[in-house]
């Protein structure tokens, strides 16, 4: 069911940025009396699951048909509405635009008052810039509710008592398990989002720590963030040191039958002390199928129990989170102060996105491209709603950020290619553009191949 579950969060995200995007050039498509020939959530290869269109004050359906009825073609100034089967994207077709569902030849001489091509440049622009436009504007909407019905709840950074537990680029750049942040450069980190922030995404050049009750000062090597970028620890290189404390154990699994409890307080695994979680899941993974050896304190008394872990190296318990050593702090906005922090969010998510793309054109940036499998594994396997929209508005920057990008086929091309009309006042031609879509949307192929290819690597291969 958690799979399920992810399959279904990413798929209702998607429709709702899909179509907030795709709204956002129909919009403008009217505003400015131009012909809006199809809107269709969903690619439709081959048929539709549903197509409707409204003429002569009457609803028209078709379902599961390969082609729109004969008699809607007689009725060209209405849009036809439709739902395909390919849930990769969507599509808004605007009359006398050459795009991926209009050809050039497709066009004829004649050009009319409510085609795309008739439109000055300026209005174009602001048709083509809509779904961008939309998205952004979706996702700050959506920031804006957040804060005003869950406000801001976080662990502050000098609350880890334990310190934090670091990836091996980390230690291998100088930090140490159980080392506790004070300064990144010169000034202190609220969160621990926000110093794995800026490591990742900004000129960080020293990180000031306490370790062993002593100060110490670690000169933080530029290539840093591309050694964890490539080896795939960029969501997990720091994270807060805790005990390995039970909180539930579920029933019929190995740490039921080994008579583990509540409240159970592990210290050492095969003869070897331990105090934290992560080194238990290490060597957990280690040992697929295998018994273990734990050592736990139940109250004030010494434990032993052997735990055969099952095929994935799990024993079937929960643990204690974070905010349940260290206590969190929570932010309440009223509406009118969620309007200010939900732009700020906004914009703030914006401009990391942007700064992720100087580790993207590396090398080791490429080998962690990812397809709607990396997207979806984001996703909780049980149902928040909290984590749903933020994810949503998180996809809707990324959707805005990347088809701004001045790639054909992008809308990014069109802007593209609709300043450079404003700036010279010549107008590239329809064949012109439908060499470059077709171009770009080749490229675009292969890119999402390339990362599909490396996602089942990962998913099946690893």
């Amino acid at each position: 069911m958690g799979v399920v579950t992810q399959i279904l969060g990413l798929v209702a995200s998607l429709s709702f940025l899909i179509l907030t995007h795709e709204l956002g050039h129909f919009t403008f498509a009217k505003i400015f009396k131009t012909r809006v020939d199809q809107f269709y959530l969903f690619f439709n290869p081959g048929f539709s699951i549903m197509r409707f269109k409204r003429y002569e004050g009457k609803n028209h359906f078709s379902f599961f048909s390969g082609r729109a009825p004969k008699e809607w073609a007689d009725h060209p100034e209405s849009t036809e509405w439709g739902l395909g089967w390919l849930p990769l994207g969507g599509y808004c077709s605007i009359n006398g635009m050459v795009d991926e569902t209009t050809k050039a030849s497709d066009l004829g001489e004649d050009v009319h008052e409510w085609e795309f091509r008739a439109k000055p440049a300026w209005q174009r622009f602001f048709i083509i810039i809509g779904g961008v436009l939309v998205n952004f504007l979706s996702a700050i909407i959506i920031y804006i509710a957040l804060c005003f019905t869950y406000g801001r709840e976080y662990i502050p950074l000098e609350n880890a008592k334990y310190g934090l537990e670091f990836s091996q680029e980390m230690q291998d750049a100088g930090f140490r398990n159980g080392d506790k942040v004070l300064l990144i450069n010169d000034y202190k980190p609220q969160t621990l989002s926000d110093f794995a922030n800026d490591i990742l995404l900004e000129d960080v050049k020293t990180v000031t720590v306490e370790r062993d009750g002593e100060r110490k000062v670690i000169r933080i090597p530029k290539s840093l963030p591309r050694k964890i970028v490539g080896a795939g620890t960029n969501s997990a290189f720091c994270n807060y040191r805790i005990p390995f404390v039970i909180d539930s154990v579920l029933p019929a699994t190995p740490a039921a039958r080994a008579g583990l409890m509540h409240g159970d307080s592990l210290v050492a695994i095969n003869d070897s002390a331990t105090f934290c979680f992560f080194d238990y899941k290490k060597v957990f993974n280690e040992n697929k199928g295998q018994p273990v050896e734990l050592a736990y304190y139940r109250g004030d008394s010494l434990c032993h129990s052997t735990v055969t872990l099952d095929s994935i190296g799990n024993m079937g318990v929960s643990y204690k989170l974070p905010y349940e050593y260290f206590g969190s702090v929570k932010e309440e906005y009223g509406f009118f102060q969620s309007i200010p922090k939900g732009i700020v969010m906004g914009f703030q998510t914006l401009a990391d996105y942007v700064k992720q793309f100087k580790i993207v054109f590396t090398k080791e940036g490429s080998t962690q491209l990812g397809s709607f499998l990396t997207i979806g594994s984001i996703f909780p396997k049980t149902w928040d709603w909290e984590r749903f929209w933020n994810m949503t508005a998180l996809l809707g920057i990324i959707l805005a950020f990347m088809n701004i990008i001045p790639i054909p086929a992008l809308d990014g091309g069109y802007i593209l290619f609709i300043l450079v009309e404003m700036i010279t006042g010549r107008k590239p031609s329809d064949k012109f553009l439908g060499i470059a879509n077709t171009i770009g949307f080749v490229l675009l192929i292969l890119l999402m191949a390339y990362a599909l290819g490396l996602d089942f690597h990962r998913f099946f291969f690893k």
